[in-house]
């Protein structure tokens, strides 16, 4: 049986892993680049592997929920460093409803085992 904090440091895992890949992505060219598309392919991959992991123990949609949101707010805020891709005051009010929002189903909601 999968303790929380195995089931949260999985799905930690997972989520950089999948950051490192949409960062990646960008650097692929649209696949024409080897050495980045191998690293996408496998940080995916990774990706994918620690959610089935966090998968035995955490409802599909709860998990799915926390990965792609604070997915969304890590890959904005690389964009914005890495990248200087800008974020108007609407994304970042979007972005800090994405973080409340997981917030709220961890602290709140009975779906999340503790």
């Amino acid at each position: 049986m999968s303790t929380p904090l195995a089931t949260y440091a999985s799905l930690g895992i997972a989520i950089a892993c999948e950051v490192m890949g949409t960062t990646l992505l960008q650097q692929t060219q649209q696949f024409t680049r080897l050495l980045p598309t191998l690293g996408t392919v496998a940080c995916y991959g990774a990706a994918f592997y620690f959610l089935t992991i966090v998968l035995k123990t955490m409802p599909v949609g709860i998990a799915y929920a926390i990965w792609s949101g604070l997915g969304i707010v890590l890959i904005s805020a690389i964009g914005l460093v890495l990248f200087r891709q800008t974020l108007d005051t609407a994304a970042l009010v979007g972005l800090g409803f994405i973080i409340t929002g997981v917030l709220i189903v961890n602290l709140f909601s009975g779906s999340v085992s503790h």
